[in-house]
């Protein structure tokens, strides 16, 4: 892999990933940019204690634009975009409409191809690997920044879920507090410690892949399985068998099996509502531990990928129960969803 920094017109930095070693990456923004101004700032929940991201700024940011004028294809034919050169592996930039910035964190956008029309299933498994490198790059980059505790790299899919780019990308997160639901596992797997002395994320793990009802597809260092308590009517977890805290930390070994398990996974996630089905739309989330929270040792990185799609054209809604009160209702039973899951699979 080789990488390049370079910065935008307004000062962003712009980072292309190569999987050639003699790919040169020397073409200038020649947009005539002013600079960024951002009026992010975190406010936290008295009641609750949830950190709020304010971004007023957000709301004038780029809103479905057709195909020819996509910021996040290369510039070419005297279009000029928000990636300078006329082609690319895998770019990640700073977003000009961030959620978070400053003191506040900082956010990205990571580019999977240059392809509009393709998508992250589409991708081939050297392909998949650098982004799986991007990724991880990324997450020691901004592990370095001191207002920085946990860096959380996703990618949504579909308008459905209210994607506003139609180009393959993800997006980074640098947020300067500890997640809510990452509180939640670490307080759970602090208690389960102290009750067993044994690790919960591993138990789970060992669990699911003796039970197997739930398990989705499983390699020599991955397994991937539908939680016991899955929220959505289709949900898989990815799991590396040998636990580690972030990404970061992945062998060798569970890094070169990653991309093809993971493109099948999102293969079988396009079959799941059969042919002449639109693209199943899905976020796509990976949970890495805190970088100073207590308990970062015992944590597990893994991949939670869900649709809010819960049959044929109808959508799994947060309503009163989900949205009022955090408690979910799934319609569609874990096991249910595996066994379909492993029904669509690759011949």
């Amino acid at each position: 892999m080789k990488k390049t920094v370079t910065k935008l017109a307004d000062g962003r930095e712009l980072i292309y990933y190569d999987s050639r070693d003699d790919t040169v990456r020397d073409a200038v923004d020649r947009r005539p940019l002013d600079p960024i101004s951002t009026t992010s700032e975190i406010r936290h929940d008295p009641l609750i204690g949830d950190a709020v991201a304010i971004a007023s700024h957000r709301q004038g940011r780029t809103y479905h634009p057709p195909a020819d004028e996509c910021p996040l294809c290369p510039s070419r034919d005297g279009r000029l975009s928000e990636i300078p050169d006329s082609d690319y592996d895998v770019a990640v930039f700073e977003n000009r409409f961030p959620s978070l910035a400053g003191d506040a964190g900082r956010c990205e956008v990571v580019c999977f191809t240059s392809d509009h029309d393709a998508s992250f299933a589409d991708l081939t498994e050297e392909q998949a690997a650098l982004v799986l490198e991007a990724w991880t790059d990324r997450t020691a980059a901004l592990a370095g920044l001191a207002q920085v505790e946990q860096v959380f790299a996703f990618e949504n899919r579909g308008a459905e879920i209210g994607v506003t780019l139609g180009h393959p990308h993800g997006q980074i997160y640098a947020y300067p507090f500890v997640t809510p639901r990452s509180e939640l596992m670490l307080r759970s797997v602090r208690a389960h410690k102290e009750a067993t002395g044994r690790n919960l994320f591993d138990e789970v793990v060992r669990r699911e892949s003796a039970a197997g009802t739930r398990v989705v597809l499983e390699g020599e260092h991955w397994v991937a399985f539908v939680p016991y308590a899955g929220h959505w009517p289709y949900e898989a977890h990815l799991y590396p068998k040998r636990r580690v805290p972030d990404l970061r930390a992945l062998d060798d070994a569970a890094r070169a099996e990653f991309p093809r398990l993971y493109l099948e996974l999102l293969r079988r996630f396009d079959r799941i509502f059969g042919e002449g089905e639109p693209p199943t739309p899905y976020i796509a989330a990976w949970h890495q531990a805190p970088f100073r929270a207590a308990g970062r040792d015992d944590f597990a990185l893994h991949l939670e990928l869900f649709t809010v799609r819960r049959t044929s054209g109808k959508l799994k809604f947060l309503a009163g129960s989900e949205s009022g009160m955090s408690v979910f209702i799934n319609d569609v039973p874990p096991e249910a969803a595996a066994e379909r899951l492993r029904e669509v699979a690759s011949e």
